[in-house]
């Protein structure tokens, strides 16, 4: 599902790239082939962060229990339908997210972690989040 949230992600990047806003993703792990398969619906940078000093001093996860969840379902078929399959390979617990991180003391302007697998954030709010961004910090991203 996170092949889903990252082509979505993707399809902002000719506005990111506009406002001279870069796009990253972190990962957590490169099972076999993992990364280079997401790659492809993915338009940004990837990195690795194979210790997960990025996912914060307290992971968040979901345990097998979570496949029990009506929303997790939904959100596979959905995925599924749109087309998107994802691995079975690697951990597969740990809960994802979306940040939108500002210039300096502007710090973090959008904050969207995942309640379960699939729950995705608003497009729309990514986009509203990196308008705030200050004008001088896009400048600089063009140069």
């Amino acid at each position: 599902m996170c092949r889903e949230e990252a082509a979505e992600l993707s399809s902002l990047k000719p506005q990111l790239d506009e406002l001279g806003i870069p796009l990253y993703a972190v990962v957590k792990e490169d099972v076999g082939t993992e990364v280079k398969n997401f790659r492809p619906y993915f338009q940004g940078e990837v990195f690795l962060d194979e210790k997960r000093r990025f996912y914060g001093p307290r992971e968040r996860k979901l345990g097998l229990l979570a496949f029990l969840r009506v929303g997790v379902w939904m959100n596979g078929v959905r995925a599924f339908r749109n087309g998107f399959v994802g691995n079975v390979l690697g951990e597969g617990f740990v809960l994802g997210g979306v940040f939108v991180i500002g210039q300096r003391q502007q710090g973090i302007l959008l904050e969207h972690r995942e309640i379960e697998f699939g729950d995705k954030v608003n497009i729309e709010d990514v986009l509203q989040a990196v308008r705030k961004m200050p004008q001088e910090l896009q400048s600089l991203e063009k140069k």
